[in-house]
């Protein structure tokens, strides 16, 4: 007898599922793109217990008749592929016809859809037809699944609690939202509203929809192009910093994405921006042709394989450096309240102005609704600090706090320096600026700096002594293990030479294997300017706090030090006469 036997239907899907269908949010992901390539202009999410008994997803697409509403149970039925080449064209969010059959082989399938006069409902249990009937003539489509892995215990118990399979799916549509903004999005739990949006086509305006005004009013517009990218979205300031990546959201033709070398052309931009711990919240919209993307990677089609990545690396780094570079600000001291708080305070007013307006929505929308929608507009112009680039500012010194903050103040308010910082900053553009030169001046050292290493430290370095020429330094073998420093850059600070020295070796025994000359100047920058800056508690004179405000102030970028902490804080007159009550 044959061992080898083709597997039954409901096996194949039960084992497709697995890749499919890995947790809650993979179900309405995966709904939720059937919605979207649909034309849908409203999508309903309804989860009952974070969607651990039943989820439902309701549009207003295009819907389907009888045959198609039953062919798309079947495994690797499909409307957008036909012939091989198609798979270099897709346009499309699903493609691969397994997501339906997979989630209706392992849970209990309700299906409403009509794209006409006559609707269809179509049950299914565990796979299985258990009725097609006649059903309203509403048009789009809404899919109920209950019981999800009810015929597959192993999946079912590595579910996770209702808290947590809610926060994947609240992340979820909230990248859905951002990436498509023309729609609206609703997620509910418990009949409980957690996500909606407006579906206005304003990315910005979908931003604080979903992270609030004190998030959206921090973020800075970046647009560009090259012969095969164009880049669209928004970044936020460094004073906006998460503990994870999770706020890294990329697309690519309107898909949500996850993939490594774009978010590291993200860190990599807020390089010296930020501390390395911290990342930013950025949304970037990237369109391309669809020639140039493999989507076809994995079962999710969350990641994806890019031609030319190194052209989109650097029009990503180059275009957040460049907006970065442009807008940052001072940052206030007096955090601005969340829109939550604003909404409450100034909806009422709004809505009798909504009133007026409302037929402007042609009904499609709440006079409350229209209300909020101006309270964006209103209080995204008068909450949002603009602030006068430090460059412009003429401070005055009055003294230093605790040791380690300089007081300073101006017609504009008062402002807290960070003493370490600030010349963290300062030191940092001024060895950079040495070790970009092409021509390096050297002075010799009256006594030789002789320095030994281990075995394979010493290995090293004799292979990348042109390096260490290059910055300046004359340096020969002596002895065992041992270099001798003859000569060294003028730029490296008096009294500190072998020091310096060791941090510089250090830096290249560590980063010999991936060799990249920028980074590894950037890096002597950063670790030589630490190191050779003043220190907090660290008494500087009147003359030395009037000497580094003025060499802030000459700094390409005065605003962080290189490790992406704020070199200075504003407390403007408005600040401080509200904390102290003196505006009536």
């Amino acid at each position: 007898m044959s061992k080898i036997q083709v597997m039954s239907e409901a096996l194949a899907n039960k084992i497709a599922a697995g890749e499919v269908v890995e947790k809650i949010s993979s179900v309405v992901k995966e709904l939720c793109e059937n919605s979207i390539d649909a034309n849908a202009k409203n999508i309903e999410i309804n989860l009952v217990e974070g969607g651990l008994k039943s989820i439902q997803v309701i549009d207003d697409g295009e819907g389907m008749d009888r045959k198609d509403a039953t062919s798309a149970f079947l495994r690797h039925a499909t409307s957008k592929l036909i012939r091989d080449d198609d798979l270099f064209f897709i346009d499309t969010l699903g493609f691969r016809g397994e997501a339906l059959p997979s989630i209706a082989s392992v849970s209990d399938v309700i299906l409403k859809t009509c794209n006409g006069d006559i609707g269809t409902l179509i049950e299914i249990k565990g796979g299985k037809t258990i009725r097609v009937e006649d059903a309203s003539a509403r048009c789009g489509t809404s899919i109920l699944v209950s019981d999800l892995f009810y015929n597959t215990p192993a999946r079912l118990k590595y579910l996770k609690t209702e808290a947590a399979e809610l926060a994947g799916c609240v992340s979820l549509v909230e990248h859905l939202s951002l990436s498509h903004d023309r729609i609206a999005f609703t997620l509910k739990n418990n009949d409980r509203v957690l996500v909606s949006t407006t579906g206005s086509g304003n990315l910005h305006k979908c931003i604080h929809e979903i992270y609030g005004l004190n998030i959206s009013s921090k973020m800075i517009e970046v647009k560009a192009s090259n012969d095969d990218f164009d880049l669209f979205g928004y970044i936020c300031k460094p004073e906006i910093l998460k503990s994870n990546r999770n706020h890294f959201i990329t697309m690519i033709n309107d898909r949500v994405v996850k993939n490594f070398e774009i978010n590291r052309a993200i860190n990599d931009a807020y390089y010296t921006y930020k501390p390395d711990i911290k990342y930013p919240i950025v949304v970037l919209k990237i369109n391309t042709d669809p020639t140039l993307i493999d989507v076809n990677v994995h079962p999710t089609k969350q990641d994806i394989k890019i031609s030319k990545m190194s052209e989109l690396y650097d029009l990503i780094v180059n275009t957040i450096k460049d907006a970065l570079y442009k807008n940052l600000l001072i940052p206030d001291a007096i955090k601005k309240p969340e829109y939550n708080e604003i909404k409450d305070h100034y909806v009422e007013y709004f809505v009798s102005e909504a009133t007026k307006k409302e037929e402007e929505y042609q009904g499609s929308t709440t006079s409350t609704q229209v209300a909020l929608d101006l309270s964006y507009e209103e209080e995204k112009e008068s909450l949002t600090i603009i602030n006068e680039e430090l460059k412009s500012l003429v401070l005055y010194p009055v003294g230093v706090a605790l040791g380690t903050y300089i007081i300073a103040q101006n017609e504009e308010g008062v402002y807290l320096i960070d003493q370490h910082a600030a010349q963290e900053r300062v030191n940092y553009e001024r060895y950079l600026k040495a070790l970009k030169e092409s021509k390096t001046s050297s002075i010799g050292l009256l006594f030789p700096i002789t320095i030994e290493l281990s075995s394979s430290e010493f290995l090293i370095v004799k292979n990348n002594l042109q390096i260490l020429e290059d910055l300046g330094f004359k340096v020969e073998e002596f002895g065992m293990n041992t270099f001798v420093f003859k000569e060294h850059p003028t730029w490296l600070k008096t009294g500190y030479e072998e020091e310096s020295i060791h941090k510089i070796l250090d830096i290249l025994i560590t980063n010999h294997g991936a060799f990249d000359r920028v980074k590894f100047n950037e890096h002597i920058a950063i670790t030589l300017a630490c190191k050779m800056s003043i220190k907090a508690n660290m008494h500087i004179s009147n003359e030395a706090v009037e000497e580094l405000l003025n060499e802030l102030v000459l700094c390409d970028n005065p605003y962080n030090c290189p490790h992406g902490r704020p070199t200075i804080i504003k407390f403007s007159i408005y600040d401080l006469e509200r904390m102290f009550k003196r505006l009536k």
